[in-house]
C-alpha cells in the first residue's frame, strides 16, 4: 500500500510564501513523476505543477511558483512565491508510483492554502 502525505499548507497574506511538502511512502519500487494540482471552492482541479524527467509549471503561476524534487526520500515540494488571493485552493500532490506490479496514480489527502489578508 502507498501513502501521500502532504503538509505546510495554511494562511498567509497577499505577497508572502509557504512551502509545501508531500513524502509517499509504502510498498514503492519506482517513482515516475510527482506534482501538484489544486481546487479553488466551485472550480475544476488544475495542474500547477509536475515533475519527472523534467518540470512543467502551469502558466498561472510560472515565476512564481518552483517545483522540486528529492528523489531518494519520494518528496516533492512547491515553493510558493509572491502568493495572490487566487491562490487560494485546497492542493493535493500526486505520484505515479510503479507498486504491486502496476502503475498507478496515487493521491494525498490535500492541505489547503488560503491567502489574505
Amino acid at each position: 500500500q502507498v501513502q501521500l502525505v502532504e503538509s505546510g499548507g495554511g494562511l498567509v497574506q497577499p505577497g508572502g510564501s509557504l512551502r509545501l511538502s508531500c513524502t509517499a511512502s509504502g510498498k514503492i519500487f519506482v517513482v515516475n513523476a510527482m506534482g501538484w494540482y489544486r481546487q479553488a471552492p466551485g472550480k475544476q482541479r488544475e495542474m500547477v505543477a509536475s515533475s519527472a524527467v523534467g518540470t512543467v509549471v502551469a502558466d498561472s503561476v510560472k515565476g512564481r511558483f518552483t517545483i522540486s524534487r528529492d528523489k531518494a526520500k519520494n518528496t516533492v515540494y512547491l515553493q510558493m512565491d509572491s502568493l495572490k488571493s487566487e491562490d487560494t485552493a485546497v492542493y493535493y500532490c500526486y505520484g505515479d508510483i510503479y507498486s504491486d506490479e502496476r502503475f498507478e496514480t496515487y493521491w494525498g489527502q490535500g492541505t489547503q492554502v488560503t491567502v489574505s489578508s
